[in-house]
């Protein structure tokens, strides 16, 4: 029996590669042993069947975005702004292949490298639900950062309370005077969409924000859920699923 060799060093023997070029074969998902794709060029092999696929290409990989349903509980914090933050269940934990939604039109193969490599651009509270984002794209991620003041997202508020007299008017003021964290809050549109539900429309969203105005006008918060941010909407995707984002498709 031959001794156990990572399955990147016994492709390249196979191909007569640089290794690091099977390790790029493997990463691609174009690698199986014994009829499983392997995507770990370190994964050891001993006599085991190893096959490429006629398919396979050493192109770059294109950098995907991922967006996902994050339901409530799960956190998903800035680590460059909250280090430390990944204390309990985190969204980056349900991008799995699992989790794929079903519908994603994208036509894209979901590889491991895309669960790994992709960064979350888009903060929310561990309290609060809908979408989230996930990018390896560094033009994707600029955009998110770089707008961050005026793109607009788009979330519904299930508050309990009874508000104050001119409360929603106060919420939907260009000179309302909140101030959060020293600093003056940009304007939002506020409206009911039903007697225990607001819909705010509002840019540069801060932590903690909602929660805050929401208070200052004698409402408290019971839950929250983000259904856009810019032009990508939430649409019909599941909590806990996920899916790319398409080619045409602009934040």
């Amino acid at each position: 029996m031959t001794e156990p060799v990572r399955l990147a060093k016994r492709l390249a023997e196979m191909l007569a590669c640089s290794r690091r070029e099977a390790e790029q074969y493997i990463e691609g998902g174009w690698v199986t042993v014994d009829g499983v794709v392997v995507e770990e060029p370190q994964f050891r092999v001993q006599n085991q069947a190893i096959v490429l696929s006629p398919d396979a290409s050493l192109l770059a990989l294109t950098p995907v975005t991922l967006l996902l349903h994050k339901p409530a509980g799960y956190e998903a914090a800035d680590a460059a702004s909250t280090p430390g933050a990944s204390s309990g269940k985190t969204a980056a934990q349900l991008l799995t292949a699992a989790n794929h939604a079903p519908d994603d039109r994208s036509g894209i193969r979901p590889l491991k490298k895309h669960f790994s490599g992709s960064e979350l651009v888009t903060p929310l509270a561990a309290a609060a639900s809908g979408l989230v984002v996930f990018t390896q794209d560094w033009r994707v991620a600029r955009k998110l950062r770089e707008d961050a003041r005026v793109l607009e997202h788009e979330v519904i508020v299930e508050v309990s309370g009874e508000i104050k007299p001119g409360g929603l008017e106060r919420l939907n003021r260009i000179d309302h005077g909140f101030t959060f964290k020293d600093a003056l809050l940009p304007p939002a549109k506020v409206s009911w969409q039903s007697e225990a539900r607001l819909r705010f429309a509002l840019k540069g969203e801060v932590a903690g924000q909602i929660a805050y105005m929401c208070e200052s006008v004698g409402l408290k918060v019971e839950a929250m859920k983000r259904l856009r941010v810019g032009r990508i909407p939430l649409s019909q995707l599941q909590p806990g699923q996920w899916r790319y984002l398409l080619p045409y498709e602009r934040f």
